[in-house]
């Protein structure tokens, strides 16, 4: 099938953010007395922070308000959105084809941190999509976040090429029936 659209998550795919992310987490784990290793966090990239507190909290037997600790875990990541920086490879990829084919991210993240972090990046302006957790009920893995991206493009899923960085996010895509790029590799040898 001919691509004919293109779609990005955000976090560790356009912006190098995990490890401000870790930051953030651990800061609000810590005040919260959560256990939440690193290598938990990373298997997890592409969770809202809402469904990975309350998968915590069940866990570990540490009932809490899950948007609450989650509001406050977003602030703290928003403080850091300055340090970002891009990831200049796949940013490229962008760049050289807007104008050409639609360009849409698909984050599981809040519109409020996803546009921030976007517009910081200076690349706002090469999306004519961007869809975030709220916009859809089911979470990545299930592909609802790209499925709905291509819509909102206009494109048939099947003709769109996404790109991620985490297992769970590429499993998403995958479930959608679009083509997957797993960046790691990329960005590994770039």
């Amino acid at each position: 099938m001919p691509i004919e659209a293109l779609i990005f998550d955000c976090d560790g795919t356009l912006a190098d953010s995990m490890p401000l992310h870790w930051r953030a987490w651990k800061q609000v784990t810590e005040r919260h007395g959560i256990q939440f290793p690193e290598d938990r966090f990373y298997s997890l990239g592409g969770v809202p922070a809402r469904d990975i507190l309350k998968m915590l909290g069940e866990e570990q037997g540490r009932p809490m308000d899950y948007a609450a600790v989650a509001r406050e875990k977003e602030a703290a990541f928003e403080q850091m959105i300055p340090q970002i920086p891009l990831v200049g490879l796949i940013a490229k990829i962008a760049r050289e084809n807007y104008g050409k084919l639609p360009l849409a991210v698909a984050s599981g993240g809040t519109r409020r941190v996803i546009t921030q972090t976007l517009h910081h990046l200076g690349i706002a302006h090469l999306f004519q999509a961007v869809v975030v957790s709220e916009d859809v009920a089911r979470q990545k893995p299930a592909p609802d976040i790209y499925l709905e991206a291509a819509r909102r493009l206009g494109v048939a899923p099947r003709n769109c090429r996404a790109y991620e960085d985490t297992d769970l996010g590429l499993a998403a895509i995958r479930a959608a029936g679009m083509e997957a790029v797993d960046v790691r590799p990329l960005l590994a040898a770039g």
